[in-house]
């Protein structure tokens, strides 16, 4: 039996047969009087893990939503972030890696979001978790950004399949940057502040895999578009 079933088990025996713990451990019919009552009312046994797992939930719940609004102005309105419809009435941050297979496949879906949506205000954050190749791809889109040529450069990069730090400089000069620039801008101690308060964060808020949206007080894990539009919708209306 599961450890969660055993739990709810010997609490339900204690109360069913009216014994104390002390009382139960010194008992030798005990398990045979747990053992018998739950084969005959299994129901019973089911019915308690459900509403136990449901309190464990709205436990979690609102564990983090504490965390959530105790670390809002680092997760919304850190200024060292990229956004987009800065002033957008509902916010929408995304934690992700440029060499992430799911993050590539929301990138299109989240262009067509901010375009069609101006009231979304979209927030970036290079959540480094696949490696130097990821981290060089993050210096150099930040640096990019330097040059107002941010989101044109994610955009590159995420349809980039085989994303290499050897290809970088090809993508970053077809998105019109000066390669250079971007690449010294990355390079700047400021840049890998900016990328371990990222990735602190993220592992603050319980965040461990890209990519991962807060809205409001929802963590969307993956690239789950249809529970991202809903959050987005909920907090519309809650606005």
């Amino acid at each position: 039996m599961p450890k969660l079933a055993l739990t709810v088990a010997a609490s339900l025996a204690l109360m069913l047969v009216g014994c104390g713990p002390s009382q139960a451990a010194d008992d030798p019919a005990f398990g045979a009087k747990v053992r018998a009552y739950l084969m005959a009312h299994p129901e019973i046994l089911e019915e308690a893990i459900g509403k136990l797992q449901e309190q464990k939930q709205a436990q979690a719940m609102k564990a983090a939503v504490s965390l959530l609004n105790t670390h809002r102005a680092a997760i919304e309105r850190d200024p060292r972030d990229f956004v987009v419809n800065p002033n957008g009435k509902v916010t929408v941050v995304e934690f992700f890696d440029y060499r992430c297979g799911y993050c590539k496949l929301a990138a299109p879906e989240i262009a067509k979001l901010v375009a069609q949506n101006p009231d979304v205000r979209f927030v970036f954050k290079e959540f480094v978790i696949f490696g130097p190749q990821s981290e060089a791809a993050a210096r150099a889109a930040i640096g990019a950004g330097r040059q107002g040529k941010y989101f044109d450069i994610y955009q590159k990069f995420m349809a980039e399949k085989a994303l290499e730090a050897a290809g970088l400089p090809r993508l970053l000069k077809a998105g019109g940057v000066d390669v250079a620039k971007a690449q010294a801008a990355g390079a700047d101690a400021a840049v890998t502040k900016h990328l371990k308060d990222v990735h602190d964060l993220a592992i603050t808020l319980g965040i461990e895999g890209t990519p991962a949206f807060v809205v409001g007080d929802t963590i969307v894990a993956g690239a789950d578009m249809p529970a991202l539009n809903a959050a987005i919708a909920a907090a519309r209306k809650a606005a």
